[in-house]
């Protein structure tokens, strides 16, 4: 039978601390745990080496019995024999008072284990397993521009599973957000993992987005730019009259306070609107109007 490599089994350094050891096995146990990789032969094996690494490792006596001997692991039962009948310190290694990791017999301990250990120790009781939290869940959501400016719920499928959540008014696009024990199931008890969800927002054909303000350009025609006047122009939530201040300049920008997005999870908040005007040149115009526009201009280099 060949000697087991425990830490490279647990992908860890032979220097590693016992949190160290834990945490790489309670990492990998997850990852291939029977639960969550259903008809897995090989999960399974990786699963059984996982816990048969970790009896080893996370036991004093038995990772220093390991790390004295290792490759000559064949000749220890001979060595501690023999410094047993000369009385020498540290004969033998203890065998009860732990527990299999994960539940598991000495049939599902390697001839190696067996060998070097006597099997798995303990009284023969199965040990509680780890719970393990489940797996988180991520999801992209596509939406319009139009559906993230009020408060709404809405109805998402992960893995077969229709979810109703409501999504805040004001959310950005590329925002994630989560929601709590959506995810995976957890494993032995443990908790279910969070779903992730990222917002996918369009563009918008009129208004353009930064965070809460909103930005639009209006046309503006030249007589409305030069005598002033007043027009009506769209917001996200309805229509409102502006006065034209006479002889406005074509990329005259405005703001209208409060008409801009709604800040995230901040009710009755929001950003600005910021209008620039762009000014209408008419076209195909009559040759009146061409006479009339070449008397202003005489009139305007005199």
């Amino acid at each position: 039978m060949e000697f087991i490599d425990y830490y490279k089994v647990l992908g860890i350094d032979k220097t590693a601390s016992e949190k160290e050891i834990k945490n790489a096995y309670r990492k990998l146990a997850r990852k291939y745990h029977p639960d969550l990789n259903k008809n897995d032969e090989a999960a399974k094996k990786k699963f059984q080496e996982i816990n048969e690494a970790n009896e080893v490792l996370s036991d004093p006596e038995k990772r220093a019995k390991y790390d004295k001997y290792g490759k000559d692991w064949q000749y220890a039962d001979e060595i501690e024999k023999a410094r047993s009948q000369q009385g020498a310190p540290g004969g033998g290694t203890r065998q009860g008072g732990r527990t299999s990791s994960g539940g598991f017999d000495d049939s599902d301990f390697s001839d190696f284990f067996n060998a070097m250990f006597g099997g798995a120790s303990g009284s023969g009781g199965r040990a509680r397993q780890p719970r393990f939290r489940g797996e988180d869940y991520h999801a992209g959501l596509n939406l319009n521009l139009e559906d993230v400016f009020k408060t709404h719920k809405q109805t998402v499928t992960v893995n077969g599973r229709n979810i109703r959540f409501t999504i805040p008014a004001g959310v950005e696009n590329g925002q994630t957000i989560k929601i709590r024990e959506h995810g995976g199931p957890g494993v032995n008890g443990g908790p279910n993992g969070d779903l992730y969800i990222t917002f996918n927002i369009a563009d918008h054909p009129q208004f353009k987005r930064d965070g809460n303000n909103l930005y639009a350009t209006v046309d503006l025609d030249l007589y409305k730019a030069v005598l002033g006047g007043e027009i009506i122009v769209d917001t996200f939530d309805g229509q409102v009259k502006l006065k034209v201040q006479p002889e406005t300049r074509n990329g005259t920008k405005i703001k209208l306070s409060g008409k801009g997005f709604p800040v995230y999870k901040h009710e009755g908040q929001s950003g600005d609107l910021y209008i620039t005007y762009r000014i209408d040149i008419p076209t195909g115009l009559t040759e009146k109007e061409r006479q009339l526009f070449s008397e202003l201009s005489k009139l305007r280099t005199k």
